[in-house]
């Protein structure tokens, strides 16, 4: 996987560090919603089960570099 010198930094954050690799990978591979920024960045989201919680990955335009990732209190399946 391809990364971001902002998701290196931020992924030191102690509310991020705890997102394990491949919650990242099924989220990419796998989402529930995906949605295209105006800037062509990409969001997907997916439900972590072990977790409890919705995470959010941000990649770049190609569509494989992640930019950020973090877990998204505000998503929800319908109507977000």
């Amino acid at each position: 996987m391809k990364y971001t010198q902002y998701f290196i930094f931020a992924k030191q954050r102690s509310d991020r560090a705890i997102i394990r690799e491949e919650w990242i990978i099924e989220t990419i591979n796998n989402p529930l919603r995906v949605q295209k920024q105006s800037d062509g960045r990409i969001k997907k989201w997916g439900y972590i089960e072990e977790a409890g919680k919705y995470l959010r990955v941000i990649l770049l335009e190609d569509g494989e570099t992640i930019h950020n990732v973090f877990f998204d209190r505000s998503f929800k399946e319908t109507g977000s």
